[in-house]
Formats: structure tokens, C-alpha cells, sequence
């Protein structure tokens, strides 16, 4: 085990009782080598809970476990490990309180819905769901109409078909947020206090203020795609958080697509004026990378660069209106775009297909159409059973 990626695979596998004996060996020895202080269980504590413990899907124990090293990960900087060591200790750290966290869940009718924990949102659900500044959870439904309340009992929002639109008349004086997250296979359009139009799509989560503040910065953060069309508003700049990259404007109409499988976070500009920076930067209207209309500028995931090129919009946007469209991307990444557009499963077990790359545009067609497409031009073989799709 020379990566903390190869330390965490293992670690997970030895969470889940998984670990053949020469693998919970190498973990025990690990465990014995770098053993951080008397705090947490012994490798014989963990293996004797894990013994038992009830049977566990692996899905579950899975998130459970990610949730946790993730949550550790935003806190690192509180660990303190000498330097030139192994990060090993940190990460068996972690697999003690993952197991220590399970036990309790089961032996107390498993009760996991730790405060530390929130549950992963499945995007292969039928629902869209609101969460409330309080934590709570409302769902909705496109063919119903709901109102939205603040922790004080107010109407701060009213839902219709497939439109969330905020008021504007609270009486809040601190910035409080709501988060709503798109299934797969859905769109939903939401207002916000502002009379900012949001159109969200598929797999999307967008966490917003339920009220602007005067004197602050509009500010979203977005999961996913959504194209803005932004209230004109000279002292409250609006920045859309996609990640690493912020996109700041006044008032326009302009796409963002950050979905976790693409390279790049991509700005496509319609209208107006956006600037594009490092979300860990001050805005400089000098230094930045300033879009016109008719640009996209490609913010790069793993070096931080922008470049920009001229595009013809419409086929970033037309999404909106049903449409979808492939700009030479790997047929992996259409897979999972068909997956988040559909709402279906794809197994490919066309291995040589994976990294080939694809132009493709359509309208508003059913997955039975695209697929045929795939096969007809591109000679892929597949068969469509229920929500499932097998590629040969």
C-alpha cells in the first residue's frame, strides 16, 4: 500500500468485513505501525464489532463511509501529523470511527442518522427535493402546488407545476439558505428573491439565499448545469460558486455546466458581460478572464485555466427545450449524461468504446431514438430492457 488512494480502498474493504486474511494482516500490521494514541479501538476491537454487526448493504456502508472521509478531509487541517510520515494514521483514524459509528447505528435499532452524517441524495429518485434552512426536507411535485416557510412560520416562496418562485417581502436581515436538488430525468425552473430566473436541469443542486441581502453579493452555488437569466442589479453583483470557479455578473443570461464527470467547468455566454476566476481570488476586472456574448470559457478542473473560444450558444442551451448535444466528448461521459437525462441504467460492456470520442446533437427525442442513432451511425449494439441498457 504505497497511495492513500490504495490505504483508503482497503480501509473500506476492511469496514465492510470485505478484506481476504492476507489484506486485514497488512491492515493490522499498518495499524500496529503507525498506531496514533489509545483513543480508538484496537484492530481486534474493530474486527470483533464487525463480527458483530448485522449484514449491511454494501451501497449503504459505502456512503456512509464516504460521507465520513469526506467530512474528515474539510477537516484535516485540525490533525496533527508529523511531516515525511505516512498519512496512513489519519486514514485508519478515520476506519475506527467509520466502525465505531456502524456499531452504534445497529445496536441502537439503527438509528445512523447522525447530525455529522447527511444522507446522500439519490438522483435516481422520482422527487425533487427542497431542503429548508432548518434541515428539514419538502417535497415536490410537479403536478401539485406548495408554499415554502421559514423557520418562523412565514411564506417565503410558492411552488406551481414545475416553477419555485421566492417573495421578496421577508422580513429576514441575515442570509439564510435553501437547497434544491433535480432528479435525474427532470428539469425545474426556479425564482429567486431577486427575480432571477433559474432554469435547473437534470442531476442538478443549487443552494441559494431565500432572501438577497442589501449590501451583499448575490451569491448561489451550484452542482450540475442551469442557465441564468440574471435580474439587473448594479450594487449586488450575482456570482454563481461552481466549485473552484466563480462567475460573476450583474445582470445577463448565461449557462453554467458543472457536472462532476466533465474535465472542465464551461460558461457559455448569451447575453451581457461575466467574469471567470479562481473561487479562492478577489473579483479584478483587470486580471480575469472577461466572456462576450457568443464565448464559452472553459475553466480547467485540474490546473485551474480558463480558456474561451466563440460557439454558437443555442446548442449549450437547448437543453431547455429538450435538446442535447455532444461536442467531442468520450462516450463514458455520454453514457452518464444519458443516464442523468433519462433517468435509465447503461452497462457497457464494450470496453474499446469507453475513451472514443463523439459529435452528436438532438431535439427533444426519447432515449429508444438517441441509442438508435448510436447504432445506426455508429454501429453500437445494445438492447433496452425496462429502464436498462445493455451496450454489447
Amino acid at each position: 500500500m504505497n497511495s492513500n488512494s490504495e490505504i483508503k480502498d482497503l480501509l473500506q474493504k476492511f469496514v465492510l468485513n470485505q478484506c481476504t486474511p492476507e489484506e486485514t494482516n497488512e491492515v493490522i500490521a499498518y495499524y500496529k505501525k503507525n498506531k496514533l494514541t489509545d483513543d480508538f479501538p484496537s484492530v481486534e476491537d474493530i474486527q470483533n464489532l464487525l463480527g458483530e454487526m448485522p449484514k449491511m448493504s454494501p451501497q449503504k456502508a459505502d456512503d456512509i463511509f464516504m460521507n465520513i472521509l469526506t467530512s474528515s478531509k474539510e477537516n484535516e487541517t485540525t490533525i496533527d501529523i508529523a511531516p515525511k510520515k505516512s498519512h496512513f494514521k489519519k486514514y485508519i483514524a478515520i476506519a475506527a470511527s467509520v466502525v465505531v459509528l456502524l456499531g452504534i447505528g445497529f445496536f441502537y435499532k439503527q438509528n445512523i442518522q447522525n447530525k455529522t452524517i447527511q444522507p446522500k441524495f439519490d438522483f435516481k429518485s422520482t422527487d425533487i427535493v427542497l431542503q429548508l434552512e432548518n434541515g428539514k426536507v419538502q417535497i415536490i411535485h410537479e403536478d401539485n402546488s406548495v408554499q415554502v416557510l421559514d423557520s418562523k412560520g412565514n411564506v417565503v416562496g410558492n411552488q406551481s407545476g414545475n416553477k419555485l418562485v421566492y417573495e421578496n417581502n421577508s422580513d429576514l436581515e441575515k442570509v439564510s439558505y435553501n437547497t434544491i436538488k433535480i432528479p435525474y430525468g427532470k428539469k425545474f425552473q426556479l425564482q429567486l428573491s431577486d427575480r432571477t430566473l433559474v432554469h435547473l436541469n437534470s442531476g442538478t443542486t443549487l443552494k441559494y439565499p431565500v432572501k438577497f441581502i442589501a449590501g451583499e453579493n448575490r451569491q448561489v452555488f451550484l452542482d450540475g448545469e442551469a442557465f441564468f437569466d440574471v435580474a439587473k442589479d448594479k450594487k449586488h453583483p450575482f456570482i454563481v460558486n461552481a466549485d473552484n470557479l466563480n462567475v460573476r455578473v450583474l445582470g445577463t443570461h448565461f449557462n453554467v455546466s458543472n457536472y462532476p464527470e466533465d474535465a472542465a467547468t464551461d460558461v457559455v455566454l448569451v447575453e451581457g458581460s461575466v467574469g471567470m476566476y479562481n473561487s479562492n481570488e478577489d473579483f479584478n476586472a483587470d486580471k480575469n478572464t472577461i466572456l462576450k456574448p457568443g464565448y464559452k470559457g472553459s475553466f480547467n478542473k485540474e490546473n485551474a485555466s480558463i480558456m474561451t473560444k466563440p460557439v454558437i450558444t443555442d446548442i449549450y442551451t437547448s437543453w431547455i427545450n429538450g435538446g442535447l448535444t455532444f461536442r467531442n466528448m468520450t462516450f463514458k461521459n455520454i453514457i452518464t449524461k444519458l443516464e442523468r437525462r433519462y433517468n435509465v441504467t447503461i452497462i457497457n460492456k464494450n470496453e474499446k468504446l469507453a475513451n472514443e470520442k463523439f459529435n452528436a446533437s438532438f431535439k427533444e427525442e426519447s432515449i429508444e431514438n438517441v441509442m438508435s442513432y448510436f447504432n445506426d451511425i455508429h454501429g453500437i449494439n445494445y438492447t433496452i430492457k425496462n429502464n436498462q441498457i445493455l451496450i454489447k
